[in-house]
Formats: C-alpha cells, structure tokens, sequence
C-alpha cells in the first residue's frame, strides 16, 4: 500500500475532465488544480480561445486527409490542467527536447477548446486517455447518442480510436503500461476482515455496500449497475459525495460508506487507510495513456521515437507517486518529471 499525502491535501475531483464518456463523468479538472507550466504562450492561448472549432479538418473533407506526417522542429505540448496532465506534459517535451526539438508548453483545461487547436496544429501533441478520447471524437462525429466505442478492451479501443483521430488530421501513438481509470477501495481493515482482494471477492461475500461516488453513478454502466451484474455486488445505496474527493473517502474511512469511487492513480489512498480492489472481470473501459499528436506538424518518425521510450517504463504506480511529489510535497511537475527520466535512463 503505498503513502500519500494527508487528507485534506487531495486533489479536487475531476469535475471537468473530458469523462462524460462511457469511461466516466468527470470532464477536465478545475483549472484551479493546475500548476503553472514551465513555459506558456499566452498568444497562442488566446488564438486558442478565439478559433474554437473553425480550424482544422472539416465534416466535408474528414476521412480525405492525405498530408504527410510533418516534422516541425517547434512543437507545442498541450496540458489539460491537473497534476498529471502536466506531468505527462513535461515529460512528453523532455523528451522532444533531448530529439533535438524545441518545445513549448500551454495549459487548455477544457477538451472543447484543445482538441479543435490540436486539430489546427496550434497544438501540437497533447496526453489523453485512449478510451474516454475514443468516446469523445466518437460523440463529436457522430452525436451524443451513439454507442461508445471504448471498452475494456485495448486493441478493440485503439482502433477505434484511430479510425476516429485518422480523418481529423491526428494519429494517436501507442498506448504504454501506465492506466488512469476508475477504481473501487475499501479501508485496509475491512478488506482483511472479509477477505477482499478483488472486487469479485466482494460479489461472493454478499456484504452489503454503501457506495461514496458521483451522483452519476446510479446511471454509469461501470459504476452501480455494472458492480451489480458483473460482480453481483450489493449496492444498497451510492452516497453522491463525488469520485476520489477528502469528504467520499472520510465517509469510507469512518464506516458511513463501505466502498468509495476513486481512480488507479490516485495519490491519496493509503492516508485514509484505503486500498484498491482489482478489477478482476476488466468491469473498466481501457483508460491508457497516449500520446496524440497532429501529424502535419508532429506525426514524424522522430517525435514518434522520442515519446515511446516512456512506454517501456511508466507504470500506474509510477504515476500515482509522481502526482504525490507534486500535489503533497510540493514539487514542480517539471522537476519531477525531469527526475523520473533521469532515474530510468532516459534523459541524460
């Protein structure tokens, strides 16, 4: 079980965090959650912001994108706006930076205003999440009703993430080994007093369960009723205290709750001694890590080469620990992002 900050250091929940997908229902985070990047253009921001959706591939010509993967030598990284985004950000331009490219970093806390920019190449690569990308460009084409095309499935995921990113004039790199998706924890003492160590385990229990989570969550196909078919779970009631927040994790931690809504890299669990059950039946849609990059300005075998070596090493921990440094110790993302690679060979 690993350490992390005190409670009431959490990071606030992913209220905006693009997950009104079939992965979750957080959007972005709260640019209040943001920690100022290294560097940031404030003109390109404001272009940001003026060109919305006009740039960019249009409905007319999707699927008719034939430029060849360009190489611009300065290349802008875009960050969501929360600890870990920013991590992955300037991880990402360290990375670039050794290849020889110069980079610059913006902060765009809203995927309706940065995946148009990253569209137009005013951004040039950004972090996502496969899954919850897939369902977003998926609802953006074709509307808001049609079936999610993420799913617990990597392969199936990425594919269809692709086909989706491809007309958009986007190519979508390989996903590594590190996952940001929805997680269930319990507190350590009732996992060891009933036996837990997976969330099937609790199905098989028939404990009943006071679920913390969003109010969403009655709905969530991952959330209430997917623990009930999938895992038999007992929910009896699902207390909308927010996913991952300090007021869920009190609520599990005091006995109020049983079970609280969080994610795999949350920074906070052993402080509330709390533990992840596993996903044992892949109940969660396929949330990896990758890079997305326009490829008229970032789709070149280079960039391609410098953002997959972090592939072979970043894991779920790895992240988790990192967004600790940042968010309970204090540190910049930058310095630890810096420290990371140094520590795993990949940045001299």
């Amino acid at each position: 079980m690993r350490r992390t900050r005190p409670p009431g250091s959490v990071r606030p929940p992913e209220a905006t965090r693009a997950r009104e997908s079939a992965r979750a229902w957080e959007s972005t985070r709260p640019p209040g959650s943001a920690r100022a990047p290294r560097r940031r253009c404030l003109a390109l921001l404001t272009l940001v912001l003026l060109s919305g959706c006009t740039t960019g591939p249009s409905l007319e010509t999707q699927g008719s994108v034939t430029a060849p993967p360009g190489d611009s030598r300065h290349l802008t990284i875009g960050s969501a706006g929360f600890t870990e985004s920013d991590l992955l950000a300037q991880m990402y331009a360290l990375l670039l930076d050794q290849a020889g490219y110069k980079t610059s970093m913006l902060t765009v806390a809203n995927r309706e205003l940065y995946e148009p920019a990253l569209e137009s190449g005013q951004i040039d690569v950004v972090p996502e999440y496969a899954a919850t990308f897939a369902d977003w460009l998926n609802a953006k084409t074709n509307g808001t009703d049609a079936p999610p095309v993420g799913s617990p499935d990597l392969d199936a995921t990425m594919t269809a993430l692709r086909q989706l990113a491809t007309p958009r004039g986007l190519t979508v790199l390989d996903a590594g080994r590190a996952v940001d998706q929805n997680a269930f924890a319990v507190t350590e003492a009732y996992a060891r007093r009933h036996h837990l160590r997976t969330l099937s385990d609790l199905g098989r229990s028939g404990l009943k369960v006071r679920l913390a989570a969003g109010d969403e969550c009655v709905q969530r196909p991952y959330c209430e009723p997917g623990l009930k078919k999938t895992y038999g779970i007992d929910i009896t009631a699902v207390d909308p205290k927010g996913v991952g927040t300090t007021q869920a994790k009190l609520a599990v931690q005091n006995g109020q709750d049983q079970m609280v809504l969080t994610t795999t890299t949350d920074a906070t669990l052993g402080d509330f001694g709390l533990v992840l059950l596993d996903d044992d039946k892949h109940l969660q849609n396929a949330d990896y890590i990758v890079p997305v990059v326009n490829r008229s300005r970032a789709g070149s075998e280079g960039v391609t080469k410098a953002l997959d070596k972090l592939n072979d090493v970043l894991t779920t921990a790895d992240l988790a620990s990192m967004n600790e440094q940042v968010d309970s110790w204090r540190r910049l993302p930058e310095d630890v992002a810096r420290t990371y690679l140094k520590e795993k060979g990949l940045l001299k």
